[in-house]
């Protein structure tokens, strides 16, 4: 059956779009990635709770884990409490505690799950801190909580850290610090400032390559302490550079929601083998979780052509995702579960399912149709029809 509805361009204009995508890839059962893929994870809000959007955060549980449980079926791991479930836009610090805490305690029940949970300052408000030592008790006070968990830390960017620090030495001080500690390896999380102003002049310089500099140097005088690193800044020569720099065994994971199919694939440069392919830490496998899992399987049997085939038509789905202002790609995230059926509402924490705009969301919807990432195609078109209904479109 031919499914039509009337979407507006970009001009404003309403045209008539049909679905042309085909049934989502399945991934193949039991095949074993040679890559490690981790998604990022959004949350799901609990839209009848009497709350403040904008004030507190009320979670689902329920459907949040459930949803986690899906990534490890498709056999990705769990970046939780990252930027993608709203971490410092709407999820505070106690709040993703409690998400780090069920998400543990979910995975125990699933043979191999992978879970690297987020260790910030986010509790200490970047105005309060006066100092780098405030920032180290900062991240030493969500390091012990995580740890007593039993959770692998991702040891992400601070906004405080970048407001106080004066130089390098001020990064090398407080990195080395919560590195010595670390109970195991650990992720380390570079984000541009594309996704977060606030961490302008990350590792003490605005200068890409001289900050470059810095974090390969603090990895290599802690490289026992180091699992990887994540980076986030949308240019995959400036990963590849990283990536070759980086101490044989630690591992680059792809933040690259732009370039991350041909940074994945690799090129298979460099002394280690860990310099020639980027594994993956991802916000944009969320939404095409499926697609993913299917093409990491199909490079993991040395079938590159195949990955590239699944993987390549999502690209310019999390191209307009991620699209400036990049910070706001939570929104496109959460529209595609709700699209796809795996949560009942499109409603978000903090109230950021306002901040695209309706022919935003219509794109995501075509190219989500191009990248055959609607799962449900019927329940899809209805949801799409009440978007368009509440912005007048009938």
């Amino acid at each position: 059956m031919t499914l039509s509805l009337k979407l507006p361009s970009a001009g404003g204009a309403l045209e008539t779009y049909t679905l042309r995508g085909t049934t989502p890839v399945k991934p193949a059962a039991g095949v074993k990635f040679n890559r490690i893929a981790y998604s990022a994870a959004h949350v799901v809000a609990d839209p009848l709770a009497p709350v403040d959007p904008w004030l507190q955060a009320a979670i689902d549980w329920d459907t949040t884990i459930a949803y986690r449980q899906r990534l490890w079926s498709l056999g990705l791991g769990v970046a939780e409490a990252m930027d993608t479930a709203q971490r410092g836009m709407g999820l505070d610090w106690p709040t993703s505690l409690e998400l780090v805490r069920r998400s543990l305690d979910a995975a125990r029940d699933v043979p191999g799950a992978l879970v690297a949970s987020g260790c910030g300052t986010d509790h200490l408000a970047p105005e309060n801190a006066r100092s780098v030592d405030d920032v180290i008790r900062a991240y030493e006070e969500q390091m012990a909580a995580i740890e007593k968990l039993g959770g692998k830390l991702i040891v992400m960017a601070s906004r405080a850290l970048a407001r106080v620090a004066r130089s390098p030495a001020d990064y090398e001080k407080v990195y080395g610090r919560i590195l010595s500690q670390a109970q195991q390896p650990v992720i380390l999380h570079w984000l541009g400032d594309m996704f977060d102003p606030a961490l302008a002049g990350y590792w003490g310089t605005p200068d890409v390559d001289a900050a470059m500099d810095t974090a390969v140097g603090i990895i290599a005088a802690h490289a026992s302490k180091v699992d990887g690193i994540k980076i986030s800044l949308l240019d995959k020569d400036k990963e590849i550079a990283m990536r070759r720099r980086l101490p044989a065994g630690v591992r680059m994971y792809t933040g690259d929601d732009f370039n991350y199919a041909e940074l994945i694939a690799g090129d298979g440069f460099g002394r280690a083998p860990t310099h020639g392919k980027s594994d993956a830490l991802l916000g944009i496998f969320d939404a095409i979780a499926p697609a993913a899992s299917a093409a990491l399987g199909e490079l993991a049997q040395g079938n590159i052509d195949r990955f590239h085939a699944i993987l390549g038509p999502t690209v310019p789905l999390s191209r307009h995702i991620f699209a400036a202002p990049t910070r706001f790609y939570k929104t496109g995230v959460v529209f595609m579960a709700w699209l796809n059926g795996h949560q009942s509402h499109f409603t978000m924490v903090g109230g950021q399912q306002s901040t695209r705009s309706l022919p935003h969301l219509a794109e995501l919807f075509r190219l989500a149709d191009a990248a055959n990432l609607l799962e449900q195609p019927d329940l899809a078109v209805r949801r799409m029809k009440t978007v368009l209904a509440l912005h007048g479109v009938e």
